[in-house]
């Protein structure tokens, strides 16, 4: 009873407990990866179409791109952004006379992680792009549909629904590789458990928090996730 009493103590909020802080970490997590995702996205859709241009200096810079951010380790690219990139621009700073010229930890993380998530969802992207019949594309052209119109109203729809599983995975592994941005010292949940159990000696306590934490933005997600999905087969569901 009395073990219960101090960790709910230590989990409350205010000035005696961790709870705001673990609150914060909570919202910076959901935040970061929610920020890392709309670019990630897009910049994996541009990739796939590059993917399948006929112009041979698209078709290898997207290859390239996701060559190396499929193959390089999330926590090494995080640290090329971090230290590699505001290294360059604290050099350009310095050369141009402009201070402050660097990136901080929140957009370090979301360009490190947006590399590697929009370098993976080009893949998904890509391969559902394959799995729409050419015929779509030939009716869209027999109706005298342009090619924007085409990709608008014909196989952008259909791409969502085949590519939603693919991109419902990857969003659930950006959720847990925003746990790297701790190295570099944003305060998300597991820097700020990392902190409390240091201060308080409670490791268990504060890391199984940030085990239901991580929980519950899953949990929080598969929802959403099903509903989104739901929505992109209403029409089958009307057939």
């Amino acid at each position: 009873m009395e073990a219960a009493l101090d960790a709910f103590a230590l989990l409350s909020f205010g000035d005696a407990g961790w709870g705001d802080e673990m609150a914060s970490g909570l919202a910076v997590t959901a935040a970061l990866a929610l920020a890392t995702l709309p670019g990630g996205l897009v910049i994996g859709f541009l990739l796939a179409l590059a993917k399948q241009s006929s112009d041979r200096l698209l078709f290898h810079s997207a290859n390239i791109y996701t060559t190396i951010f499929r193959g390089l380790p999330e926590l090494l690219t995080l640290f090329l952004v971090y230290f590699g990139v505001n290294a360059l621009l604290q050099s350009i700073a310095e050369s141009s006379g402009v201070v402050d010229l660097a990136l901080s930890r929140f957009q370090s993380g979301m360009i490190a992680l947006g590399l590697v998530f929009s370098a993976f969802a080009s893949e998904v992207f890509l391969s559902a792009f394959r799995a729409i019949p050419k015929g779509q594309y030939e009716g869209a052209n027999a109706l005298g549909l342009g090619k924007f119109a085409t990709m608008r109203l014909v196989i952008f729809p259909q791409l969502v629904r085949i590519a939603l599983p693919g991109l419902s995975n990857l969003w659930m592994i950006l959720l847990k590789d925003t746990a790297l941005v701790s190295v570099i010292g944003l305060e998300e949940i597991l820097r700020q458990a990392q902190i409390a159990s240091r201060v308080t000696r409670e490791p268990f306590l504060f890391f199984g928090t940030a085990i239901l934490l991580y929980l519950i933005l899953t949990l929080a997600s598969s929802v959403a996730i099903g509903g989104i999905e739901r929505w992109s087969k209403r029409g089958e569901a009307a057939r």
